[in-house]
């Protein structure tokens, strides 16, 4: 079997089109509409195979307490979206950059909330102690990549938003619902990964 960095390397290789919030809601495409841009980090430890995931602070305005990559609005100062990711990772997680190996982007994808996000893939070397800002983020956590990488693990469920029931995809695993944005760029990495 191929070393970790090689498999992450073939599947950017063999990457699809972009994403969306709406792949599965074709009937509620919104109108163009312009996009900020922004960008995750899909950090992975290269030792244990794990992704390394967030749950948002419940007192947050915007998706209190949902999983997600850490990761953030691409500020005026952040040339790419990766440099966007490493900086967001770092306040967000206190994940030191010199510790993230970049293997590089996948896809775009839209999000409903009228976010183009980058997902920045990276492998995550050494001894690393989570700190998070606790404005931002309650819990740091890893889930096995094993796990993300199983389309069975997968599912489409629904709930009702703005009048209309909306489809999403979801990954839970034990204590923790994955779902929406976050759970369709790890199904795409995975789709990636087969």
């Amino acid at each position: 079997m191929p070393d970790l960095r090689t498999r992450l390397d073939d599947a950017l290789a063999r990457t699809g089109d972009a994403s969306s919030d709406f792949d599965l809601n074709k009937d509620v495409i919104p109108p163009d509409c312009r996009l900020t841009p922004a960008a995750v980090l899909v950090a992975i430890r290269a030792e244990t195979e794990t992704v390394i995931l967030t749950k948002r602070s419940a007192r947050l305005k915007h998706h209190p307490g949902q999983i997600a990559f850490p990761g953030g609005k691409q500020d005026p100062g952040d040339p790419t979206p990766e440099h966007a990711a490493l900086r967001e990772a770092e306040e967000e997680i206190g994940l030191p950059r010199q510790m993230v190996d970049v293997v590089g982007a996948l896809p775009p994808h839209q999000t409903v909330t009228g976010y183009q996000v980058t997902p920045i893939l990276a492998l995550v070397r050494g001894v690393y102690s989570p700190l998070p800002e606790i404005g931002e983020v309650s819990e740091v956590f890893e889930v096995p990549l094993a796990h993300m990488l199983d389309l069975r693990n997968y599912r489409v469920e629904g709930r009702r938003w703005q009048g209309r029931k909306r489809l999403y995809y979801a990954i839970p695993h034990g204590p923790y619902y994955i779902w929406g944005a976050t759970a369709r760029i790890l199904r795409a990495m995975a789709g990636a990964m087969q």
